[in-house]
């Protein structure tokens, strides 16, 4: 992958959407110092084993009367012992690499007048200085790009070392060939950088997915809404960060506000999830129809010592006995809205409406509706991060109830508020917790791995820092 790994951290995630750049990001991305160091080691390693495979041509010309070929070139190794990945603002990522090394072995050949000899030779080639800038930006899908913007490598000392006794033939033409070399692997090292720029690293960045299914019915756009953005302490990545329904998507009906990341540097990478991230997933699951739930005389828990039937509000609903004598119910839970959440330095809260329609279910399978309660409450959430993903689970405070409509007449709501809170309670939140504990996927490039976990909370936005592991294929 060669130089692919050295902005591996603008991948640890990263990097990380078809909008206007005035659009503000409703998640961001943002790559410390920290990570691009990281990412160095990385890559450094990688790309050190690629210069030392470098394949150079046999060499044949003259030197005044001198005539010299060399030939079976091969480089023996190659060391990068110093190297940094700085972001340079408004520009993108610079790779430094200085006081590098390399040896090289060969054959040689020379001819002056009637005297031949040949034999092998060593080549040190040493103060290596490499610079490269790579520009970023975002394709029309809203995928990142990355490409060599330039390139310069300049090495200062060759040295050859010729076998055999015919020294003075060596003094003749040593000169010229070293700086035959020299120019040689300088074009070479730029030319294996731009060719794994273009068929490496720019395959890998674009592994970010802009797009990720979170289950049948929702999915989440993480394009990019700009090109990342340089600065002298990090890199940023401004994603769109909406949910979205699979089966219809609509759009939003308010926008994010702007991001200000903290200055943070404890961690490699860092994760701005606004509350417009969250809200939309209210909206897309809310617009699937995937907050419709129900519950029934088979899910209520063995402990709680009663049966989900008409004989149970017959104490204070006494006219749904007479009318349905018996007869198993079934409550339908649902949203009349999309519930909308706040973010503060306090955490994640919300209150969310919850209208609850009873039925009796009938002989013939049929359902009557019995009455319509309405649900409000304090509910709280609780955010992690799991193998790449943003888990959670939701508690909620006291249920409020208020009855909107009845086919069995009029009757106390706080009579049935302890059934409601053993439904929410047991069968509901449960349902709720498990989903959210599956979670939903961060935006991540190919093979990098989130440790290290820092979960905050500020106004109008969650904070996720994470160090960020590379895993090498094979």
């Amino acid at each position: 992958m060669g130089v692919q790994s050295l902005v591996v951290a603008c991948g640890a995630v990263a990097l990380c959407l078809a909008l206007t750049t005035a659009t503000n990001p409703g998640f961001v991305v943002r790559i410390t110092q920290a990570g691009l160091d990281y990412a160095n080691q990385q890559g450094i390693a990688i790309l050190q084993k690629e210069l030392a495979q470098l394949k150079l041509p046999d060499i044949s010309d003259k030197s005044g009367k001198v005539r010299y070929q060399l030939s079976r070139l091969r480089l023996r190794d190659f060391h990068l012992p110093y190297s940094r990945i700085t972001p340079i603002s408004n520009v993108g990522l610079q790779v430094s690499i200085s006081n590098a090394f390399a040896e090289l072995d060969g054959d040689w050949r020379v001819k002056l007048r009637f005297v031949r000899a040949h034999g092998s030779f060593n080549l040190k080639v040493e103060n290596v200085y490499i610079k490269i800038s790579l520009r970023l930006g975002r394709d029309a899908a809203g995928k990142p790009t990355v490409s060599t913007s330039e390139c310069s490598a300049h090495i200062s000392k060759v040295r050859v070392r010729f076998s055999g006794r015919l020294g003075w033939l060596y003094n003749l033409f040593h000169r010229a060939i070293e700086s035959r070399l020299r120019k040689t692997l300088e074009s070479k090292i730029c030319g294996i950088v731009d060719k794994s720029v273009r068929n490496e690293l720019q395959k890998f960045v674009q592994t970010l997915p802009v797009t990720a299914r979170i289950d049948a019915k929702t999915g989440i756009d993480y394009s990019l809404v700009a090109a990342p953005r340089a600065t002298a302490q990090f890199l940023d990545a401004g994603l769109k960060g909406e949910f979205y329904s699979l089966a219809h998507r609509s759009t939003v009906p308010f926008s994010p506000l702007p991001l200000a990341l903290p200055s943070d540097h404890d961690r490699m990478v860092y994760f701005g999830a606004s509350s417009y991230f969250f809200n939309t997933a209210g909206i897309a699951y809310h617009e699937a129809g995937a907050l419709v739930f129900e519950i029934t005389e088979d899910m209520i828990p063995k402990d709680v010592g009663f049966s989900l039937d008409t004989s149970l509000f017959s104490a204070f609903i006494p006219q749904l006995e007479e009318m349905y004598p018996n007869m198993p119910v079934k409550f339908r839970l649902s949203t009349p809205t999309a519930p909308f959440l706040t973010i503060g330095p306090g955490g994640i809260s919300l209150n969310p409406i919850v209208e609850a329609q009873a039925y009796a279910i009938l002989p013939n399978s049929s359902l009557a509706p019995l009455f319509l309660l309405s649900l409000t409450g304090n509910v709280s959430a609780v955010i992690n991060v799991r193998s790449g993903r943003i888990v959670g689970s939701l508690d909620v405070g006291r249920i409020r109830l208020s009855l909107k409509d009845s086919a069995v007449g009029t009757f106390e709501v706080r009579t049935i508020q302890s059934l409601m809170n053993i439904l929410t309670s047991k069968i509901l939140l449960p349902r709720l917790n498990a989903r959210l504990d599956e979670g939903f996927p961060l935006p991540l490039l190919d093979r990098i791995q989130l440790s290290n976990i820092l979960v905050r909370f500020y106004q109008n936005f969650l904070l996720l820092g994470a160090d960020v592991h590379f895993q090498p294929r094979g």
